[in-house]
């Protein structure tokens, strides 16, 4: 009996592998499912039929010779009832379970189906729209209308970086996209180069672009406070499927994410056992299971899911209103640009009184890995994944021969603010600086500005200009408040890494560094307010390179 429900079940799992490859996982698993009860009710009417108890202790027909005399007989059917019925109860669960897995993949499959619809439907019509204004044009100029258009392509309308009729001037009003260096505190009025006044914008989302939001879980019941939220603000379940991957086994944090039913797909890691490690590093078990979840997670989104893209947070982050609209503004950026190799919601020194919360538009490029809410594109994903660490994943994300010189984009004020205090890190860093970190609430809308300014190359002219045109001051004079005049910007000079440490603890933003690397830093400068003054904490004229071992 086991050994037939054993080929049976196997046979069945080998059809479902090969269907789910195929694309057609609904109708196989429905008729795999039909096949597989009725396998299993031709096995039970073949079985020796059990008839009602003879005056003799038999079974009819048969009686005592077919089926044993006395109460041992009568033991022994039982017995085999009981095991029987053990044996169907498993195999209704194992049936159960292959429905559950079948409803979440026809749930997202068929989200990205009617994406793809509407993808090409949108890219049709504007090429009607393309075609019949060419041949107005040409009836009015008197030349022959154009030549009908070849049908568009799903996949570079789904890659472009370019969509004309979203396309805004940077001087429309109502923009709110400054250039990131700026003079002054809240009130200062942001300064544009005359280069790029004017000009409009030419990278902008395309509106069929999917970016999925990957939520890494664990133990913690309050994610129900960060799927709130992401739910709450997302613009459409199509364009954001959210993607809630479990690690840990926690059944309560499981019936939490459950309870979302359609509008999320859960997720559950397969391995929660505990990791080998050295003895020393045996106070760093979690460490170890999260780098494990991260790289097992990426895999489903990327390998199995296919996704080109992704924004990572976790069960412990709240986002902003324009969270949503901040990823896709900024999705080509990271896509036109090798220099940059991630997008993050969060600034490290993104406390009350060290952001303009006046100008939430502000965005920086920095070479330190925010994490946090952070988007990656696939490629990415498969420089990274061969050599991914088995501890520590953020700390060697920030070593150079992952960073490479590549830096990511970060926001003045943050798109996401942590309410998690306890978990591996056991609230570091969280009573200092994070519970106090802003998060943003005012609605930008970025999807609508002109973003090159933070390409690299005219970045990086304008950063210099900025920060080393600042005048010099010392840190007393910042602190007494009226020696100086004007908002500003000033720049504090550091020439060590102690000095460093001692002139950031005392303007009372972050100290520590990671691989050489301030957090919020940008060629060795990290810019914040200070009493309302912009500050560019630098070091001298001349910066080349981080130094490791300033770690």
């Amino acid at each position: 009996m086991k050994k037939v429900l054993s080929s049976l079940r196997s046979l069945l799992w080998c059809h479902w592998a090969m269907v789910r490859k195929k694309g057609v996982v609904i109708l196989c698993g429905a008729f795999l499912f039909v096949a597989w009860n009725a396998l299993l009710l031709l096995f039970l009417w073949g079985r020796p039929p059990i008839g009602r108890l003879g005056e003799v202790g038999g079974a009819e027909p048969g009686g005592r010779e077919e089926w044993g005399a006395g109460r041992g007989g009568g033991a022994d059917l039982a017995g085999e009832v009981i095991r029987l019925a053990e044996e169907v109860e498993s195999e209704l669960e194992t049936q159960k379970h292959l429905l559950k897995q079948i409803q979440s993949h026809r749930s997202l499959w068929e989200r990205r189906r009617e994406v793809g619809k509407r993808a090409m439907a949108a890219a049709k019509e504007e090429e009607e729209e393309k075609k019949k204004g060419g041949e107005a044009k040409g009836r009015a100029e008197g030349s022959p209308p154009p030549p009908p258009a070849p049908p568009p392509n799903q996949n570079q309308n789904q890659n472009s970086v370019e969509n004309a009729d979203q396309v805004i001037s940077k001087n429309a009003k109502g923009s709110l996209a400054p250039p990131p260096f700026h003079r002054g505190g809240s009130d200062a009025v942001a300064e544009e180069p005359p280069a790029n006044r004017n000009k409009p914008a030419t990278l902008v989302t395309p509106p069929q672009a999917v970016i999925p939001i990957l939520v890494i879980a664990c133990d913690r019941v309050t994610v129900r406070r960060s799927l709130d939220k992401l739910i709450q603000y997302r613009p459409s379940p199509e364009l954001h499927p959210i993607i809630v991957s479990q690690d840990c086994g926690h059944a309560d944090t499981a019936k939490v994410i459950g309870s979302y039913g359609a509008q999320v797909t859960h997720l559950r890691q397969p391995d929660v056992s505990d990791i080998r490690v050295r003895p020393e590093h045996r106070k760093f078990q979690g460490y170890y299971k999260i780098a494990r979840h991260y790289h097992w997670a990426l895999n489903q989104v990327f390998t199995v899911l296919s996704y080109d893209t992704v924004v990572i947070v976790e069960d412990d982050l709240e986002v902003a209103p324009d969270f949503f609209e901040y990823f896709r503004a900024l999705y080509p950026i990271l896509r036109s640009d090798p220099t940059l190799w991630c997008v993050s919601a969060w600034n490290d020194n993104g406390r009350d009184g060290l952001v303009d919360v006046g100008q939430p538009g502000l965005l920086y490029r920095t070479d330190f890995f925010p994490g946090l809410g952070w988007m990656l594109l696939r490629d990415l994903w498969a420089e990274l994944e061969p050599k991914w660490p088995a501890a520590f994943w953020d700390d060697w994300m920030r070593q150079p021969d992952q960073r490479r010189d590549r830096s990511c984009v970060r926001p003045e004020v943050s798109r996401t603010m942590t309410f998690g205090r306890k978990g591996v890190s056991l609230g570091q860093f969280f009573d200092q600086y994070l519970r106090y970190i802003r998060l943003n609430s005012e609605f930008v809308p970025f999807t609508r500005l002109d973003l090159s300014y933070l390409l690299r190359d005219g970045y990086d002219r304008r950063f210099q200009s900025q920060v080393y045109g600042a005048p010099l001051v010392k840190v007393e004079e910042l602190q007494q408040g009226g020696a100086l005049k004007g908002n500003g910007p000033f720049r504090v000079q550091y020439s060590s890494r102690d000095s460093f440490k001692v002139l950031a603890r005392n303007l009372g933003v972050m100290d520590d560094l990671k691989s050489g690397v301030p957090r919020a830093g940008y060629r060795g400068v990290v810019s914040f307010l200070s009493r309302g003054r912009r500050v560019y904490l630098a070091p001298p004229p001349g910066w080349s390179h981080y130094d490791t071992s300033w770690s």
